[in-house]
C-alpha cells in the first residue's frame, strides 16, 4: 500500500523548518538509540527534532507494515473494527495505515512523548475526518491502571520492544483487556522481535484469545529455536527519505512480524507462506506453515490451479494446501 501522499507532504513541509544536515544527524542518532537501548524502557525520542526525524525515517515503514498486517487480517474477520485504539502512537504512523483499511469512526492514540504526540496531531490534520479529530492520551503501556478507553480494534505497533521484559506480560494483559474486537501487534522481523511475539502468542492464548493470523493454528508453534518467522513489505522511499537514510535506492524493504487476536472464533488460512517462493522452470517451491508442521511444497505446472495460485503468490499470504499436492 502506497503511503498516503497528504502524510508524506506534511512531513517533508515539516521537514524544511529544519536543515538536512541536522535531520540526518537527530536520525542517525535515534538509529543508534533504537539498536542499543530499546527493551530498557527509555525514552528514546524527547525533542520536536528527534520526533521530526523519526516521522521522516520511521513513518513510512512502520505504516507498510500495519498496513500489510492488516491486509493478511481482515479477511478472517466477520466484523470489521470502526474505532480504532493505537498505543505507544508516535507520529501516528498505525492510524494512518487503519485508517486506510478500515471503516473507522474514532480513533484514540496513547503516547508518553509530548514531542511525538504534538508532531502526530499536526500531521493527522491533514487526513481524514477521524484522523483529524483523533484524541491524543498522555500514558503508557506500563503503568499500573488499566488502559484509558476500549475500542473495536487496539494496536501495538513496534511497542513490546520498548517493554522491559519483566513488564510485557502486564502490558499484554492491558492490551488485550481493551480490545473488544481486535488486537495488532506488529514487531521488527528480527529474531529478537520474534521471540517476543512467540512468548505474546503463548501469553495471549492462554488468557482465551483467539488467533486470527497469520499461524493457521493455535498449537506451539513449529519452528525450531534458531529459526524466525517474518514478512517483508516494499516501501517506497521519498527524496527526503533516502538524504536521511543514505541510500540511492527507490525502495527499501521493512522486515516485520506480526500477531492478531480476535474474541470469537474465526476460518483461518489453511496454510500460510513463510518464506519467498523459489521459483524455477515449470516449478514454484513454497515453505509452508500448515497445522501438521512446516512444509516444503513443490508446485509444479501439472499442478494446474495450485500452479497459477503459486506463481502469484508472496510470502505472508495464505495459501489453499489441504496436505498432499
Amino acid at each position: 500500500m502506497e503511503f498516503p501522499l497528504p502524510l508524506r507532504t506534511a512531513i517533508e513541509q515539516k521537514a524544511q523548518e529544519v536543515s538536512t544536515a541536522d535531520l540526518m544527524r537527530e536520525a542517525q542518532g535515534l538509529s543508534q538509540r533504537y539498536r542499543e537501548e530499546s527493551g530498557q524502557g527509555k525514552r528514546l525520542v524527547t525533542t520536536d527534532r528527534q520526533a521530526l526525524a523519526y516521522a521522516a525515517v520511521r513513518m513510512p515503514a512502520t505504516f507498510g507494515a500495519v498496513a500489510a498486517a492488516l491486509e493478511h487480517t481482515l479477511p478472517f474477520l466477520e466484523d470489521l473494527p470502526t474505532t480504532l485504539l493505537d498505543i505507544g502512537a508516535g507520529t501516528g504512523a498505525a492510524s494512518w495505515a487503519a485508517d486506510s483499511l478500515l471503516p473507522l469512526e474514532s480513533v484514540s492514540c496513547l503516547e508518553r512523548e509530548p514531542a511525538m504526540a504534538r508532531l502526530g496531531q499536526a500531521l493527522m490534520r491533514t487526513g481524514s475526518k477521524p484522523l483529524q479529530n483523533a484524541r491524543w492520551i498522555s500514558g503508557d503501556l506500563t503503568g499500573r491502571d488499566p488502559l484509558p478507553i476500549r475500542a473495536g480494534m487496539v494496536s501495538a505497533a513496534y511497542v513490546l520492544n520498548e517493554v522491559r521484559e519483566e513488564d510485557r506480560p502486564a502490558a499484554l494483559s492491558r492490551l488485550w483487556d481493551a480490545a473488544e474486537n481486535l488486537l495488532l501487534l506488529v514487531e521488527p522481523g528480527t529474531p529478537e522481535g520474534f521471540r517476543q511475539l512467540r512468548a505474546a502468542r503463548e501469553y495471549l492464548l492462554a488468557q482465551g484469545a483467539v488467533l486470527l493470523a497469520p499461524c493457521p493454528h493455535e498449537k506451539t508453534c513449529p519452528l525450531p529455536a534458531d529459526d524466525w518467522c517474518h514478512f517483508t513489505c516494499r516501501i517506497a522511499r521519498s527524496r527526503l527519505h533516502r538524504q536521511l537514510k543514505g541510500g540511492d535506492a527507490p525502495y527499501e524493504d521493512e522486515k516485520f512480524c506480526y500477531l492478531a487476536f480476535g474474541r470469537t472464533e474465526s476460518v483461518r488460512a489453511s496454510s500460510r507462506i513463510l518464506r519467498h517462493p523459489q521459483i524455477e522452470s515449470g516449478k514454484i517451491t513454497l515453505r509452508l506453515c500448515t497445522p501438521s508442521g512446516i512444509v516444503t511444497l513443490p508446485v509444479r505446472k501439472r499442478d494446474g490451479a495450485l500452479f497459477k495460485a503459486a506463481r502469484k503468490s508472496n510470502s505472508g499470504d495464505p495459501f489453499a494446501y489441504k496436505g498432499s499436492c
